[in-house]
């Protein structure tokens, strides 16, 4: 079995052939890769993001047309107001729970949750015992 040799790049090095792709004396990676033995097919581009200017980074451009951007802006406006009334929704049933749990303690009520029950088949006009709807 071979040795496996282990190329150790010093900072001063790396950031050489990054100034040289900068100023255009290398006009890609791999020219770089090949003018100066170095492995790897990522270890120049790891270089360019760790010590490059921001020009050389990759940049990602959006296109969008106005009716996109309309849109976008009125989903995210959109998307507010339904975390506001989430929010407004939490707080009113707080406050509901509260109440519930002041009337019950008022009135010595023990078993709430057949209290819940109770009203919910009321408020559904359910007839009692029976799962069904009043006839009407």
């Amino acid at each position: 079995m071979g040795t496996e040799v282990v190329t150790k790049y010093s900072e001063a090095f790396k950031r050489q052939v990054v100034r040289e792709l900068e100023a255009g004396r290398l006009r890609s990676h791999s020219e770089a890769r090949d003018r100066y033995g170095i492995g790897g097919g990522c270890t120049v581009g790891d270089w360019v993001r760790k010590y490059g200017s921001d020009r050389m980074q990759k940049k990602i451009v959006r296109v969008e047309t106005v009716e996109e951007r309309d849109q976008i802006k009125a989903l995210k406006a959109r998307i507010a107001e339904l975390e506001r009334a989430v929010v407004d929704s939490k707080v009113q049933e707080a406050l509901h729970k509260a109440y519930f749990d002041i009337v019950c303690d008022e009135y010595g009520v023990k078993d709430r949750e057949a209290l819940k029950k109770n009203i919910a088949r009321k408020l559904s006009g359910e007839e009692p015992g029976t799962g069904r709807g009043k006839k009407g």
